[in-house]
């Protein structure tokens, strides 16, 4: 049975009814930060939206079918995730904020500042799995181990990415490793 379907005689089942009440509760606790996430991942806020619009729809989708209800917010970060990392193989793998600048919203207004716009430049220009990872510890302060289990990769390869990461952004910055 399909948690969209609903009685013909009453009341959403029990099913639909624990899947949104789920769903809102994440979305309302996290949206912002998977939106942020997305939106250093792709550079612009209405694509990175989307991103997170369409990773919430799939988790409520596949509610009844998860195996682990409690890991339902890892679950939604690598959904944006691998969302993020589609958009731009469409794009041909170079997020739009490089290409061309973005609308400025009032939040990235604040993210515009001058230093602020060149480390996200920098960032954007990383490896997609450097910048994955650096954003997932720094930006949403997840632990080695979060990151870990939302990149679906060991611990040892986000220490890995991050130390990479963090040595090439200094390049790129003109900071000394």
């Amino acid at each position: 049975m399909s948690l969209l379907n609903f009685r013909q005689d009453g009341p959403p089942d029990l099913a639909v009814r624990s899947a949104e009440t789920a769903v809102t509760r994440l979305y309302e606790a996290h949206a912002l930060d998977l939106v942020r996430l997305a939106l250093v991942m792709v550079g612009d806020r209405p694509t990175a939206e989307d991103v997170v619009q369409d990773s919430f729809l799939g988790l409520y989708r596949r509610w009844g079918r998860l195996k682990d209800p409690d890991k339902a917010l890892t679950y939604l970060r690598s959904s944006v995730l691998n969302n993020c990392r589609s958009v731009l193989r469409r794009r041909g793998r170079r997020p739009l904020g490089v290409q061309d600048p973005p609308v400025a919203s009032a939040e990235s207004r604040v993210l515009d500042r001058e230093q602020g716009r060149e480390v996200l430049d920098a960032l954007r220009r990383l490896p997609h799995r450097q910048r994955e990872t650096l954003v997932l510890r720094f930006v949403l302060d997840l632990s080695e181990e979060e990151t870990a289990q939302v990149m679906r990769v060991s611990r040892v390869t986000v220490r890995s990415n991050t130390s990479r990461g963090r040595t090439a952004l200094e390049r790129m910055l003109g900071e000394t490793p």
